[in-house]
């Protein structure tokens, strides 16, 4: 009926019938025995030692007492009902004190008997209780399943915990499949990487996660399993990066021409860093290769990736190809083509751009000159993917901050040329190196990891809100000297739940501070008409406004050489990826520039780490770290809905070097074996063919 046992639906496991599968479907994504022995506990309680009732105190989170039952007696009546046992052990008396489950209660624990008792201890009326208590036979029973000294802890939903499926019922059903089906269990691994790195089987590993028989072998157990999540991640990734690279054929940008060379000698107003020429070195070794480009450009705010992407789309355009770049916002999409034209000073090339924002004569005219090639690059938002725009010939895509943009809407862009275009991706987010070996695995990855010559670091420092008076005459002596300012808020309006300083009270404060006609006041934020945010925005860039008041909107996108100061109010409320984003705001120019964190009095422990790490570094790969070891990687980068991330076992904050071996593991396999076509290899192989029969399935669906 089914290929193995491990595939039979969980509707037919004892304990669970139709109404329960339905419930571990929707709520866990649980179908099959196997998806379930693949749930793994998020942690687990130490049920190693034991406390003499005499030993206990209220502080205790949880602890189990050896002890005998000495009487039952139920108590009240109706809801008020309730089962309390007297449990003795040789130091002294307790009360267990059931207010459900009365009838289990009644029938299964027997007064004389000895039992374990594990809970919470709380002290009321001269003496200690535990209210519904995990009762279980001293001594325990022993089984294949461990011994059950380290008690698993499996996550469970408010609607499973209803259906009597909390942690406790999800580890008994677990329990039934190792015990009838733990044999079925298939290795996934070769037996020379076991070897290599000393791994346990598979079938030992599920069995010592889920019921540890000491604490040796839970460690074995989660590194075996750690390391194969992170091993065929690192697989599909370098095997998809592989098939590209064989697969589609890239444009060949043979030619250093004209282009490329009237900016570099002669346009450029400034001196390359060590390390832009570096990454545009990469981009024309892969550009000569004959295979699609597939590069991230990492870079810290700053750091001059837009000049390295203009000096790649002149290097398509030298070869007669046109490139695009495309931003999530118009904000950063318009920013970006007018740093380009600037650039450019209106020579060499022609540049356009195009949002949604942009009218039907003007797209009228700018589809007609795509098409004949009057348009050497395009500049946009989502609008560049639309099917009416088509190119001459397109040679180059660029996609910033692509962690923002789905599959779906990047491919298409990849499909507006009969040789796919070649591919740079951009972020400005610094990304760990755990995260981006697992999230862009599959691309060629360059860092820019110096600041233009002449960029000071900004200082940073961090004022509590009695400091306020203080932060505003700072203020005003940067506007005094020339300088604007930005001050950004985490609230539009007051919130009845949240006690933040808001945009609107932040307005009226500044107003009462920065009075007419010295002080000049542009407000920006998300909910504005866009003519209106466009309005407020170019009044700050041309220095008609020396200051700025604005959520988190201008978190990219405004590049203002001549803004000295960054202000962000309730920055505990921000994470540390988007504080560092804000602060990049300032330092574009040659002018000192500072940042200015304004917190209340309060501070988490969480909120004093990201604040005491801010004043302490502008380093956005030093940041990212901290940021993933206290965020997780999901939040990081908003891709908790790009599969590669749903990870069951592995931290990636954490497992850094299992990582770096999986890698390593499967860069060598494929060096030796680049189709997988070797005996010793069959298991792998088999696993990319199932996963490439999903995922058409998946798309025929």
């Amino acid at each position: 009926m089914f290929a193995s046992n491990l595939d039979t639906p969980l509707v037919y496991l004892k304990g669970v019938g139709p109404k329960r599968a339905e419930l571990l479907q929707k709520e866990l994504g649980m179908c099959t025995y196997e998806q379930l022995l693949n749930h793994y506990p998020f942690r687990y309680i130490d049920r190693t030692r034991f406390y003499k009732i005499n030993e206990l105190n209220p502080d205790m989170p949880l602890v189990q007492v050896i002890g005998r039952v000495i009487s039952k007696e139920t108590i009240g009546e109706k809801h008020k009902k309730r089962i309390v046992i007297k449990f003795t052990d040789d130091t002294g008396t307790m009360e267990l004190v059931w207010f459900q489950s009365l009838k289990w209660v009644e029938d299964n624990i027997m007064r004389g008997s000895l039992y374990i008792a594990f809970g919470k201890p709380t002290f009321f009326n001269g003496s200690f209780s535990i209210s519904h208590p995990d009762l279980e036979p001293y001594p325990r029973q022993t089984s294949i399943t461990g011994n059950l000294t380290l008690q698993p802890i499996y996550n469970s939903t408010e609607k499973l915990k209803k259906s009597f499926l909390d942690s406790k019922g999800i580890q008994k059903l677990i329990h039934h499949i190792i015990e009838l089906h733990i044999n079925e269990v298939r290795e996934t691994l070769p037996k020379y990487i076991l070897d290599k790195y000393k791994l346990i089987s598979r079938k030992d590993a599920l069995i010592n996660v889920h019921f540890p028989s000491n604490t040796t072998m839970l460690q074995h157990a989660e590194r075996r399993l750690k390391f194969e999540e992170l091993f065929f991640i690192q697989l599909q990734l370098l095997y998809n990066k592989q098939l590209r690279s064989l697969k589609f054929k890239g444009a060949l940008f043979n030619t250093v021409g004209e282009r490329v060379n009237t900016f570099y000698n002669i346009m450029l107003p400034f001196d390359l860093t060590n390390a832009q020429k570096r990454v545009i070195k990469e981009i024309r070794l892969d550009t000569q290769m004959g295979s699609q480009m597939n590069r991230l450009i990492q870079g810290d705010v700053g750091s001059g990736k837009t000049v390295v992407a203009l000096m790649s789309m002149l290097l398509a355009n030298d070869n007669g190809y046109q490139a695009c770049m495309m931003a999530p916002t118009e904000i950063l999409a318009r920013q970006h083509y007018q740093s380009l034209v600037d650039l450019l000073k209106g020579e060499l090339v022609n540049v356009a751009v195009l949002t949604g924002n942009s009218t039907k004569k003007q797209r009228t005219i700018l589809h007609e000159q795509l098409e004949n090639g009057e348009i050497d690059i395009l500049v946009g938002t989502h609008a560049l993917i639309e099917d009416k725009v088509k190119f001459k010939n397109l040679g180059l895509v660029i996609i910033d901050e692509q962690h923002r943009f789905g599959v779906e809407q990047r491919a298409k862009l990849w499909r507006k040329n009969v040789i796919p275009p070649h591919i740079l991706v951009m972020t400005a987010t610094p990304i760990p190196r755990t995260l981006a070996m697992t999230l862009y695995g599959d691309l060629d990855v360059s860092v820019i990891d110096e600041l233009p010559v002449g960029r000071k670091p900004i200082e940073t420092k961090h004022l509590f809100e009695g400091q306020r008076l203080r932060m505003f005459g700072f203020i005003k002596q940067e506007i005094a000297k020339g300088r604007q300012v930005y001050i950004v808020y985490p609230l539009i309006r007051e919130s009845e739940k949240l006690d933040l300083l808001h945009l609107e009270a932040g307005i009226e404060q500044m107003r009462f501070e920065f009075p007419l006609p010295n002080y000049q006041i542009s407000i920006v934020h998300g909910q504005m008409p866009n003519a209106d945010k466009q309005f407020e925005m170019q009044q700050f860039i041309q220095g008609k406004s020396q200051i700025m008041v604005a959520t988190t909107v201008i978190e990219v996108g405004v590049n203002v050489p001549n803004a000295s100061v960054m202000i962000i109010e309730n920055a505990e409320r921000f994470g540390l990826s988007q504080l560092h984003q804000l602060r990049g705001r300032v330092g574009r120019g040659a002018e000192q520039s500072f940042c200015i964190l304004m917190t209340g009095n309060k501070l988490s422990q969480n909120s004093k780490l990201r604040i005491e790490t801010m004043v302490k570094t502008n380093n956005g790969f030093e940041i990212s770290e901290i940021d993933l070891q206290l965020r997780g990687p999901g939040d990081i980068t908003g891709t908790q809905q790009s599969g590669v991330l749903e990870l069951k076992m592995a931290n990636l904050a954490k497992d850094q070097i299992i990582l770096q071996e999986a890698r390593n593991t499967v860069i060598d396999i494929f060096e030796k074996d680049a189709m997988l076509g070797n005996p010793e290899n069959v298991l792998l192989k088999n696993y990319i063919d199932k996963r490439t029969r999903a995922i058409a399935f998946d798309k025929i669906s």
